[in-house]
């Protein structure tokens, strides 16, 4: 059972950067599309950024388009989300995912990390 785990969240100001990364805890993520969502209190889970096992394929919600990058280095078994000119409506607990076809959909992701906290101060 592939176990992934976020690092990166934090506090910062409107309009700040941060960089959350996911790795896995044993297997590899070389060959597994990975996503990421985030959860703000009262809301429910929804897709950021998703990029395919191999990168070339990439999506990203709209609220992430122009400010979230998200990538892949497979020989460092790592994904990024690089977020810049954050919002307080960035403000959620953001999780990666993997799973064994590329998706933007929640439900098809089965590996889930344990989340970052990522805060956006006015």
């Amino acid at each position: 059972q592939v176990q992934l785990a976020e690092s990166g969240g934090g506090l910062v100001q409107t309009g700040g950067s941060l960089r959350l990364s996911c790795a896995p805890s044993e297997r590899t993520v070389r060959t597994y599309n990975i996503g990421w969502f985030r959860q703000a209190p009262g809301s429910a889970r929804e897709f950021v950024a998703a990029i395919s096992w191999t990168g070339t394929t990439i999506d990203y919600a709209h609220s992430a388009k122009g400010r979230f990058t998200i990538s892949r280095d497979n020989a460092k078994n790592t994904v990024y989300l690089q977020m810049d000119s954050l919002k307080p409506e960035d403000t959620a607990v953001y999780y990666c995912a993997g799973a064994s076809v590329y998706s933007i959909n929640l439900e098809d992701y089965r590996h889930w990390g344990q989340g970052t906290q990522v805060t956006v101060s006015s």
